[in-house]
Order: C-alpha cells, then sequence, then structure tokens
C-alpha cells in the first residue's frame, strides 16, 4: 500500500500524474486512434494476401519517411505555442502555428517529386515481385493526398501547445471512423463502392486526414480562437518565429528523416529475406506499432507540459512532469508486456489471410518469437519517450537528434552482419536490435539527470 502511495505521490501537484493525464489522454486516444487505421489497412488487406499486407508496410513506412522531416521541423510549434501561450503572449499561438502551414505546404511538391526515385529502389531491392506494384501505388496515393496529413498534424500542434488536446482526440476519431469504414468497402468492394485492394486502403487513409482537417479548422477558426488569440491576423510570414522554428525544430525533423531512412533500409533487409520473413516482420511491426503509439500521446503530452512550465519559469513543476510521464508509460506497457509474453501466437493468427497460404503458417513461429523479443523493451519504451519528450519541450532538441539517429543506424550494420553475413534468422536480427536499443535508454536518461535542459533559453 506504502508502494502505491509513493508511486501517485504529487498526484494533483503542478506536473503531478493527474496534470499530465488532462493533456496525455486524449492525446493517447488520439495516437491510439493513428494506430487503429495503420492496424485496420494492413488487417483488411492480409484477407487478400501476404504481398498486400507486406506493401502496406514498405509503402507506408516510405511515405513516413518523406514525411517526417517535415513532420518533426513543424511538430516543434507544439513546444514553441506551449511557451508562448504560458507566457501570456497568446497572439504569437497562431503566429507559430501559420508558420508550421506554410513549411508543410512548400514540402508537398518536394515529396511528390521524390517518387520516382523511391520506385526505382523497389524495383531494385530484392522485394516479392507481387509486392511490389502494389507497394508504388499505394505511395503514390498516399504522397499525392499527403497535404492532408501534414495540415492534420500542425493543427494538432497548436491545440495540444494550448492545452486543448480533447479537440485533437475527437478529430482524430472522427478520422478514424472515416478510414475504418472505407478501408471495408475500398478494399472488399462492399457498401457499394469499388474492390481496389492496396488502392482503396490508400483512398481510405487520406479521406480520414481529410475529415480530420475540417474538424481542426472549425474551432481554429471559432469566434473564441478569433478574439482571444487574435487568429485572423496571423496569416503572414514571420521571420523571427519562423528563425525559432527552424533553429529547434529542425533537428527533430533531421532525427525523424534520419531515423526512417534507417528504417525503411532496415525493413527492405528484412522483406529481402523471402515471403514468410516479409511476412513474420510485417506481423511484428504490425503489433509493435500498436504498442507504441499511444506512448507517442504520452511523449506529445510532456512535451507541451514541460513547454508550458518552462516558458513559465517553474523548471521544478517540469521536472515532475517528466517523473509523472515515466509512471504512466509503464502502466500502460506492463499491460503490453504480459499480451507479448503470454498470448504471441493469438496476435500473429489476427492477420491470418482469407485462403490458407503456406507463406504464413511458415510465418507464424517466426512472428511469435519476434513478439515475445519485443517484450524485453516495451517497458524501455515508456521511459525513453518520457525522457525524450521532456528533452524537446525544454529545448534540448539537438541532444535527442543525435542519441536517437545514433541508435537507429547502429541498427543496421546489426542487421546486415546477422542476416548476410552471419545468414541468420530475422527473429536473430530483432533480438539484436532489441538489445541495443535498450542501451541507449541509460544515455538519455545521464542526459536528464545533468539537467542542462532547464536552463535552455527558448522564447
Amino acid at each position: 500500500m506504502n508502494l502505491i502511495k509513493r508511486y501517485f505521490s504529487g498526484y494533483k501537484r503542478p506536473g503531478g500524474i493527474n496534470d499530465l493525464l488532462v493533456l496525455a489522454f486524449p492525446m493517447m486516444v488520439s495516437t491510439a486512434s493513428d494506430g487503429v487505421m495503420t492496424f485496420t489497412d494492413r488487417l483488411f488487406l492480409a484477407r487478400l494476401g501476404p504481398d498486400q499486407m507486406n506493401a502496406a508496410l514498405g509503402g507506408g513506412l516510405t511515405f513516413q519517411m518523406l514525411t517526417f522531416f517535415f513532420i518533426g521541423l513543424s511538430g516543434y510549434s507544439t513546444a514553441l505555442v506551449a511557451q508562448y501561450y504560458a507566457a501570456g503572449k497568446l497572439t504569437k499561438a497562431p503566429k507559430v502555428t501559420f508558420q508550421a502551414i506554410l513549411v508543410v505546404l512548400l514540402a508537398w511538391p518536394f515529396i511528390n517529386a521524390l517518387n520516382p526515385l523511391v520506385n526505382h529502389i523497389f524495383l531494385n531491392a530484392n522485394l516479392p515481385v507481387n509486392q511490389v506494384g502494389h507497394q508504388i501505388d499505394y505511395l503514390r496515393i498516399l504522397s499525392l493526398g499527403g497535404i492532408f496529413s501534414l495540415l492534420r498534424h500542425v493543427l494538432g500542434c497548436y491545440f495540444t501547445g494550448i492545452g486543448k488536446t480533447r479537440i485533437v482526440m475527437t478529430s482524430t476519431i472522427v478520422a478514424m471512423v472515416f478510414n475504418v469504414v472505407l478501408d471495408y468497402g475500398l478494399i472488399f468492394g462492399k457498401l457499394g463502392l469499388p474492390a481496389l485492394g492496396v488502392k482503396g486502403a490508400a483512398y481510405a487513409t487520406i479521406t480520414g486526414s481529410a475529415a480530420a482537417v475540417l474538424m481542426l479548422l472549425v474551432p481554429y477558426f471559432s469566434h473564441r480562437n478569433k478574439v482571444v488569440f487574435a487568429v485572423m491576423q496571423s496569416f503572414r510570414f514571420d521571420g523571427r518565429i519562423m528563425k525559432k522554428l527552424l533553429h529547434f525544430g529542425y533537428p527533430a525533423g533531421l532525427e525523424f528523416l534520419l531515423n526512417f531512412v534507417a528504417m525503411f533500409i532496415m525493413t527492405l533487409m528484412f522483406q529481402s529475406r523471402g515471403t514468410a520473413a516479409a511476412t513474420a516482420t510485417t506481423i511484428m511491426f504490425n503489433w509493435d506499432l500498436v504498442s507504441f503509439i499511444p506512448l507517442l500521446g504520452v511523449e506529445i503530452a510532456v512535451t507541451s507540459l514541460v513547454g508550458r512550465y518552462m516558458g513559465a519559469k517553474r523548471p521544478q513543476a517540469a521536472h515532475r512532469a517528466a517523473l509523472s510521464a515515466i509512471k504512466v508509460g509503464l502502466l500502460y506497457s506492463v499491460v503490453v508486456l504480459v499480451l507479448f509474453v503470454f498470448i504471441p501466437e493469438t496476435l500473429v493468427r489476427v492477420f491470418h489471410p482469407a485462403t490458407p497460404s503456406q507463406a504464413f503458417e511458415e510465418a507464424v513461429p517466426m512472428a511469435k518469437t519476434m513478439i515475445r523479443i519485443a517484450s524485453i523493451y516495451v517497458l524501455a519504451q515508456a521511459f525513453m519517450v518520457a525522457m525524450i519528450g521532456t528533452l524537446r519541450g525544454a529545448g534540448d532538441t539537438f541532444y535527442t537528434m543525435m542519441l536517437s539517429v545514433a541508435a537507429n543506424w547502429s541498427f543496421l550494420p546489426l542487421v546486415y552482419v546477422t542476416l548476410f553475413l552471419m545468414n541468420l534468422s530475422v527473429t536473430w536480427a530483432w533480438l539484436a536490435i532489441v538489445l541495443v536499443y535498450m542501451l541507449f535508454g541509460f544515455a538519455i536518461f545521464r542526459r536528464f539527470k545533468t539537467e542542462k535542459w532547464k536552463t535552455i533559453k527558448v522564447i
């Protein structure tokens, strides 16, 4: 009983668990809804066959690789908005958001221009022949409609920064509903819609994002927002704010880009080992995504909360928020740990195809082992997202970039040596990744303990 009391001590203090959950719970629901959208794409496509499901993973990761520099850069608007909000400079908050909108509007044509280069990589990556065409189609459609996901992200950052995370949650739930219903209709040809397979999954995704943008624009242009935050006066270039956004945001953007390039290369290496290995990898990554995405809600919340308290010059409350994020993340991760350890085969067989598949049956034992291996690091993930969110919220973005990039790029030689030089299975490569990942937790903790992040001046 005393242990429980100590765990929840300071529950209602500034930066305590209650303070964090007010922001984190809606963001956990929001990010979980995003996870459901991705999961549903792959689950429904799995009914068509392993190649379609694997194409959604490869194409989806590639789209993230192309967009995530701009997602990371513009995402720092959360912390900037939070700091201006806490400092009482309310009219600067939407000005930050408009600078972020300018960034993503310029990014969209650039993202589409890179598609031919990526398609060339797909065609020369030794991927299963039946997968490549689906993967190219999926990426092309996501890229063409990518402006909606970019705008949805930027508008969500604004509301997270001012603490209105329920608005973000509502818009994401709407996006999820649109996505799931249209997935069912457009993948299988139900509800009077054409059966488009992988293309249908992509169309469903961008339609869901467009619906979320509309949901976010309504409160953004509300009377209160116009009066209190002077939104209508924010639509112009602001050099000083843009400079802050680029200065503090580019490390996060570069981090996201480099990490997803590493993830892209790593996925190609896994999938080049044949259809069974590609299927096992896709199933494992699907469940890893589902388990990790709610923790992103904790990271976003602690980034906003730390930014707010640092803007208000209350570093001890920011420190308490970091500890609260660890506690909340660990409670969630214990549940994931139990599921991964005790029912991995049940989780794997969720993705069974509609018709019997030898490749799927060969993938089952590999995927089971990989999910059990993932259970080793789920608690470490909770710790890492809390520390990284804290450092980013305070403005220590360069260090988190360097550490995160070093971790992800160290995986590539590990995978190459394990798969191609030692000729071991994908399960051994995955075990090596998990063990090395956990080592980087100690480095991020040391940075947090130095408390240098408490001295950074952002605004």
